[in-house]
């Protein structure tokens, strides 16, 4: 087993992260954390709640002199965003991550690292395997799959809970404490198509060289989306070249956005044209993204000439390129309550293709419930027109201020006495558990934090280990802390 992080501070905190980092734990694969969870609580003996989604819930009572106390909730989740970079070698459903320090910062060597969420795991087992630290009765609750759809928040029974105070550790900005965050869903937009065999010659066009994110954190930088720009590219070729559609892949999840997308195109004539097309749509793009994306490429390689394909029929290619170019994409409101916050947005972030349908993956986000719904109406609506339809699943609530809240107070009064200065207390357009928990514990007053991260579900993801050490003392200081 990897001992890379075995001299960092808190140790106790890193132990359990690299931990987590050996079990293979991206979205849909979590039956090895989960059991792994459970088996570190029948070890110490502590109450544990396995449920068929694979949540867990893990119930340590509290220490001497806070048996009065309001019990604490420590929520977050064990699945990640698990993607690697093209070529590197390494099974993310089987493998362990491969992690490096840099500085001050982990990370995974060509890999995402999933501090989002490890180190909410992380910081849990270590509260939870310690004999030294006072705290009152601890409530963990570690749920599943919260990166595509939340379905663990959503499904979970919280029924043996007592706590109404709840500490979320899924945030990436020390120092910042969320107080609401914006509700959402999953759009997949299913399109049917026709194939026929055609001969032409087989050109695969990849847009790639973009930074990526997390759609909810970095959709207001508005990056380039891979998979967007395909459908651009497909459109600029519109009638000018002969061409059909064989493939298209982009994107890894739906609410990450996608840094690369290939696209297979049998070109039946005018080939030359198509490859000036490709450049001038390059040079285009370039200059439009120089500040948002100074990588950003396309690579143009001709596989085979005079080549019989299972391409698309024409009307479908036609279909296919106005599904990609018309679907809306990025902010599409901004909140005029809150300076700087955005208010509904929507993401592309998967394009697949099987022998018979073409899929498009959207995550929408908003502050507001009815500008969410007439968004998803929207979408499903063009879709329809295009000749496809809209399957909507994955919805969940937004997470709404609270004005009296104590536990903020004390969090912020404990905040300003360890480090002189107030914390920010911010709303996020990204997605988080609390809201969905909200409906399913009456009265729940819940504060969101965690350390700083850079570049959450991408393959440059790194974790501050100074920020872990700071964060996992507060929140010491703050389990300490009584009334």
């Amino acid at each position: 087993m990897s001992e890379v992080l075995k001299n960092l501070e808190p140790q106790e905190v890193f132990h359990y992260f690299e931990e987590i980092c050996n079990i293979p734990h991206g979205s849909g694969n979590v039956e090895k954390i989960s059991d792994y969870l459970v088996q570190f609580a029948k070890e110490r003996n502590l109450e544990c709640y396995q449920d068929a989604l694979k949540n867990v819930i893990i119930i340590k009572e509290a220490t001497k002199g806070y048996e009065a106390e309001e019990p604490v909730i420590i929520q977050g989740h064990m699945d990640m965003v698990a993607v690697k970079k093209p070529d590197y070698d390494i099974d993310m459903k089987t493998d362990p991550l491969r992690l490096a320090i840099d500085g001050d910062n982990v990370y995974a060597e060509g890999t995402s690292l999933g501090g989002d969420d490890g180190i909410a795991v992380a910081y849990a087992l270590a509260l939870l395997n310690a004999d030294n630290i006072e705290h009152p009765r601890l409530e963990v609750v570690i749920t599943v799959d919260e990166e595509v759809g939340m379905d663990g928040a959503i499904g979970i029974d919280l029924s043996m809970l007592k706590g109404h105070r709840m500490l979320n550790l899924d945030s990436e900005e020390e120092g910042i404490f969320l107080t609401s965050c914006a509700g959402g869903a999953r759009v997949d937009c299913c399109l049917p198509i026709q194939r026929e065999t055609v001969e032409g010659t087989l050109y695969e066009v990849t847009i790639a060289g973009l930074q990526g994110g997390h759609s909810g954190c970095e959709i207001d930088k508005e990056r380039g989306n891979s998979n967007c720009l395909s459908g651009r590219l497909l459109a600029a070729l519109g009638d000018k070249i002969d061409y059909r559609l064989v493939s298209i892949k982009g994107g890894l999840a739906d609410n990450a956005i996608p840094r690369e997308t290939a696209v297979e195109l049998l070109i039946l004539q005018g080939e030359e044209e198509f490859e000036k097309e490709v450049t001038s749509f390059e040079a285009t793009v370039k200059k439009e993204l120089q500040t948002k994306e100074p990588e950003f490429y396309v690579a143009l390689q001709k596989k085979e000439q005079a080549k019989s394909a299972r391409a698309l029929t024409k009307q479908s290619t036609q279909k296919a390129a106005e599904l990609l170019f018309l679907l809306p994409n990025g902010i599409q409101a901004m909140s005029l309550d809150v300076k700087g916050l955005v208010e509904t947005s929507l993401n592309m972030g998967i394009v697949k293709m099987s022998d018979t349908e073409l899929v498009l993956e959207f995550a929408v986000r908003s502050s507001i419930e009815s500008a969410k719904e007439m968004l998803i109406q929207k979408v499903v609506m063009m879709t329809e027109i295009i000749g496809g339809k809209a399957i909507v699943s994955g919805t969940y609530p937004g997470w709404a201020y609270r004005k009296d809240s104590p536990l903020r107070e004390k969090m912020v009064s404990v905040y300003e006495k360890m480090y002189g200065k107030a914390p920010e207390i911010q709303a996020i357009h990204a997605g988080l558990e609390c809201g969905i928990l909200a409906e399913k514990i009456a009265d729940l007053d819940c504060i969101s934090l965690g350390p700083d991260m850079k570049n959450i579900h991408t393959t440059e993801e790194t974790l501050s280990i100074s920020s872990v050490k700071r964060v996992w003392e507060f929140c010491l200081e703050v389990l300490k802390q009584k009334g």
